[in-house]
């Protein structure tokens, strides 16, 4: 019997939580993907593993014994794979890095560049990830290092450093009455349909409909992507609006899309996150240096 490793971490969360509705928001998943999940799992197993009641989830015995176990087997499972595509890496001289959209903006190919006079013959293989992967590929070790947009799944078990900070603009079909106008705010936009990211990234999508900026305003959806092509689709279909960062103005400008400033929602970050395990790796060291230096110059 195979049992998904990804089954047994959203085990892990909600025995820890003792709730649906906690471990999903520590997961940064719907609930409804999340009881899915656990429900699977018990399938798998063929044992209950919860008692579902109002005040939450409690462990059955058969629960209990898989709690106990369960943290040793994704160390392990982390650990394995890590080291294995660690050591491909190593002998191929390849750093894989994470990205969403636009990484670390203009600074990027100066982040390689610098990286590649540091570590001559080591090549940097940017992976971009779809926005269902807010980590980039981190959390299932994909990747060694990722440039992110903060926060994100799982920040709280990795090392990350900021690296730049920018205001978030909206992004508009361009035939919209506010196109026109110089700068936007917020509440102006609280009744617009929003083209959104899938509702399995559960909190991370929240953060980009700023849903907790809104004094209780419910969210619209018009539509739903996963790709930043299909995100500027929607929008210039007319589908909804979008919260974007500004630097989205200059990496992805096209007709039929206008991009204005809004003031009453906060800035986005970027950063650069690696495993802790990763602190030993002189490779990926020299890689986070290179980005600080880069975009921090002393």
């Amino acid at each position: 019997m195979d049992v998904d490793t990804r089954l047994v971490r959203s085990f892990a969360a909600v025995a820890a939580e003792g709730s649906l509705t906690r471990a999903a928001q520590r997961l940064y998943v719907s609930q409804p993907a999340l009881t899915k999940q656990i429900k699977h799992l018990e399938d798998l197993l063929g044992v209950r593993l919860f008692t579902r009641s109002r005040t939450g989830m409690a462990l059955t015995e058969a629960g209990q014994a898989l709690a106990e176990r369960a943290p040793a087997l994704l160390a392990l499972s982390d650990e394995v794979l890590r080291d294995t595509k660690a050591a491909a890496s190593l002998a191929a001289r390849v750093l894989r890095v994470g990205f969403l959209a636009s990484a670390a903006n203009e600074a990027t190919q100066d982040i390689i560049a610098r990286f590649s006079q540091v570590r001559p013959g080591w090549r940097v293989d940017m992976r971009q990830a779809t926005w269902s992967d807010p980590s980039a590929g981190l959390a299932d070790g994909k990747v060694d290092a990722a440039l992110l947009r903060l926060p994100f799944p799982g920040q709280d078990t990795l090392r990350v450093a900021v690296l730049l900070t920018e205001p978030r603009w909206v992004a508009l079909p361009s035939a919209h009455p506010l196109a026109a106008r110089d700068e936007i705010a917020f509440r102006e936009l609280w009744d617009e349909p929003f083209v959104a990211a899938p509702a399995e990234t559960g909190w991370w999508r929240d953060q980009w409909l700023a849903a907790d900026e809104r004094d209780g305003h419910p969210v619209r959806i018009g539509a739903t992507t996963d790709q930043p092509y299909d995100w500027l689709e929607a929008i210039a279909n007319g589908y909804g609006v979008a919260l974007a960062p500004e630097s989205a103005a200059r990496f992805y400008a096209r007709p039929g899309i206008t991009y204005r400033p809004v003031t009453g929602v906060s800035p986005s970050q970027v950063g650069i996150a690696w495993p802790p395990a990763a602190d030993a790796n002189p490779v990926v060291r020299d890689f986070v240096r290179c980005c600080l230096e880069t975009v921090n110059p002393e």
